[in-house]
């Protein structure tokens, strides 16, 4: 091997080994293994040699390739371990140090308020009971005595499913034909669960939280539907409420009222405000259910959780329920 072979060659590997990154290592392969690099540049002018030396020559310079490129390989791995151990250091955890940042989660107003209705119910004796939310038309409407030609049966009202057989429940009712077709009376139940309406502004959601309640026995009237509405309302804010029972229909009680709460007993001045209906079940709806109308007797209430959860918290918008806007949240930790 010549001296000026072996002066190239030293040179190359000190080059190489010198290299402190992947960008500085593939410029010098290019410059000695590149179309126009230096190794690349003597296999090329083999052909200016004597014939008696090219074998030689050809031979010595592609030991130096080989031997330079196997040095390039050797520190590309070197320098790629090099930069995974310096990433692996910087993005390590110390597990041992403390949290920042840590705040007390909390339970949502809306499920803060259903646990309260649920436990003030239970303690006059009603007992929890759920069912599906993807009903058939039968027990959300026609069982509930709800004629086909009323307008909570119209398409801007209901999200329908398969063709008008099946739909998303628009009150959580179903649930109380269906607890009176598996069992006897006396039945004392509420229902609480997600319904859906077609329906959407600042105090209404396309879904929404309901709790119905049902009390089916003998000689139930409409004095202990009355006398239970203000108990539950009253311990429910915690005051006492001037209430008004204002008659209005439903196709499944008659006769049926709706409660009204006077804002000012509520501390909220601002007039007479609805917070749910009620009534005595209709005896088609008992019927409809196998329940014999003429020995038994109930009544029922439906009331809107996001209703109650606003006036109970002063919230003024329901869509703040559902905007997961921490500041607002937090406030109920």
């Amino acid at each position: 091997m010549s001296t000026d072979l072996e002066s190239l060659r030293d040179r190359a590997l000190a080059d190489i080994t010198a290299a402190q990154d992947l960008r500085a290592l593939d410029e010098q392969r290019v410059g000695l293994l590149g179309k126009k690099g230096e190794i690349t540049s003597r296999l090329k002018s083999l052909g200016e040699l004597p014939a008696d030396q090219r074998k030689a020559a050809g031979g010595a310079i592609n030991r130096i390739k080989q031997e330079i490129a196997q040095a390039v390989e050797t520190r590309r791995v070197a320098l790629e371990q090099a930069a995974f151990d310096a990433r692996i250091a910087e993005e390590t955890v110390d597990v041992t140090l403390p949290g920042r940042g840590e705040t007390p989660g909390a339970i949502h107003p809306i499920t803060r308020t259903r646990r309260r209705i649920e436990a003030l119910f239970a303690a006059r004796g009603f007992e929890v009971v759920t069912g599906p939310e993807i009903e058939d038309d039968y027990h959300n409407f026609e069982a509930l005595n709800v004629p086909p030609d009323h307008p909570a049966r119209a398409m801007q009202d209901t999200f329908y499913l398969d063709a008008g057989r099946l739909l998303l429940r628009t009150h959580t009712s179903p649930v109380q034909i269906r607890t009176m077709e598996s069992r006897q009376p006396p039945i004392r139940v509420i229902a609480p669960g997600r319904v859906y309406r077609c329906d959407s502004d600042r105090t209404h959601s396309p879904m929404f939280h309901q709790v119905e309640a049902l009390y089916v026995a003998e000689r139930v009237t409409f004095a202990e539907l009355r006398a239970d509405l203000r108990a539950f309302l009253e311990a429910f804010f915690e005051t006492e409420l001037k209430l008004r029972f204002r008659p209005s229909y439903f196709p499944f009680t008659e006769p049926s009222a709706e409660i009204d709460i006077d804002g000012k007993s509520l501390g909220t001045g601002s007039g007479w405000m609805e917070v749910m209906g009620c009534g005595m079940v209709h005896p088609n709806v008992l019927e409809a259910a196998g329940v014999d109308s003429q020995r038994y007797s109930g009544y029922a209430l439906g009331m809107g959780i996001e209703r109650l959860a606003m006036l109970r918290y002063g919230v003024t918008d329901l869509r703040q329920f559902y905007n997961n806007d921490l500041r607002m949240l937090a406030q109920f930790a």
